[in-house]
């Protein structure tokens, strides 16, 4: 803690200027297996997410790890999700990704970590995975699309899931996917990535604060993607209106100290200053992480993207006290993660 405390000081009096202990752990990097776009390319689905999916290899990404200076990825499926009516079929694509993830973990010791996929909306045979995954594979926690063919986050169907995960103290990672049901017009010309991923993970959050998820399953930690989407501006709204809703028998109360208490944010998509002080008034600096997107964006993108946060950190005066818990402190505290002191 004193090692952090004169890193701060030093930020503070020299603006622009940050010395980091531990490299940064990126908790929002995807992989994107061969097998997977097959799967996609034969159900006429490679473009569901409204934009081409890239390559991936883990040494490439391994590479682009050592160039930008991260220590360690927390690797999870993209969207969309495989499902196309035949769960024996999206069982075997998500098993493959989650069996091929677990080599990466064991063959780059330290470098990769994951979270595994699970074959929803079939929530029994998503069960049987996420025993599978947590138990026997050495997953680091479960990916969970907003929704999976229109099962939402929040449902009551997805409860014993909840339980089972709840039980195993997992961490859950968040990821948008195609809305459902989706405007085909607006879509066509504002890809999902622009406006709908942070709308519907907002939903899809909200959805799950609607039903108290997170206080009936206490254990769960669950990762909001992209600097917490619209829930800064949602949850104040939400607070204010919530008394006239369960007056009126609309809604339930809400326990939002032990729902939002549960909740971490990634800061993937290159926020501002501002961003990031928006998203501390609904969480506490402990619970935001670094979240590069890989492979979405060009490499040389990304890693302006991680020095220009640096430098955002650096240059605020209480912004630089956080740097190393966004960086890399609340992700290794969250996954267990070990690294070895620079200096």
């Amino acid at each position: 803690m004193e090692m952090k405390r004169i890193i701060a000081c030093i930020a503070a009096l020299v603006p622009g200027v940050m010395l980091y202990a531990q490299k940064p752990v990126d908790v929002h990097a995807h992989i994107i297996l061969p097998e997977y776009k097959e799967m996609l390319r034969r159900h006429g689905a490679e473009l569901e997410e409204t934009f081409p999916l890239p390559g991936w290899d883990t040494e490439r990404h391994a590479a682009f790890m050592d160039s930008a200076g991260i220590g360690c990825a927390v690797l999870t499926m993209p969207a969309p999700q495989p499902y196309y009516g035949n769960v024996e079929e999206s069982a075997a694509c998500i098993r493959w990704i989650n069996e091929v993830s677990a080599k990466v973990k064991a063959g780059h010791p330290g470098r990769f970590r994951f979270c595994a996929s699970l074959p929803l909306p079939d929530v029994d045979a998503a069960v049987r995975e996420a025993v599978y995954a947590l138990d026997t594979l050495g997953a680091d926690g479960i990916k969970l699309a907003t929704n999976s063919r229109g099962q939402y986050l929040g449902d009551e169907a997805l409860d014993p899931l909840m339980e089972v995960l709840n039980e195993r103290h997992a961490v859950v990672i968040i990821h948008p996917h195609r809305p459902s049901p989706c405007h085909e017009g607006i879509v066509r010309t504002t890809p999902l990535a622009m406006y709908e991923y942070p709308a519907e993970t907002t939903r899809a959050v909200v959805n799950m604060l609607a039903r108290n998820v997170l206080v009936r399953y206490p254990n769960l930690k669950v990762v909001v993607p992209h600097c917490g989407s619209f829930l800064p501006l949602a949850i104040p709204r939400m607070k204010s209106i919530l008394p006239a809703m369960t007056a009126n028998g609309s809604m339930q109360p809400i326990d939002w100290e032990g729902n939002l208490s549960r909740l971490y944010y990634d800061l993937a998509g290159n926020p501002t200053a501002e961003v990031i002080r928006a998203l501390l008034a609904v969480t506490s600096p402990e619970h935001i992480l670094y979240g590069s997107d890989y492979p979405y964006l060009p490499e040389s993108v990304l890693r302006n993207n991680l020095n220009r946060l640096k430098e955002t950190l650096a240059a605020d005066g209480e912004l630089a006290w956080y740097a190393d818990l966004f960086l890399w402190g609340n992700a290794s505290r969250l996954f267990g993660i070990k690294q070895e002191n620079n200096f």
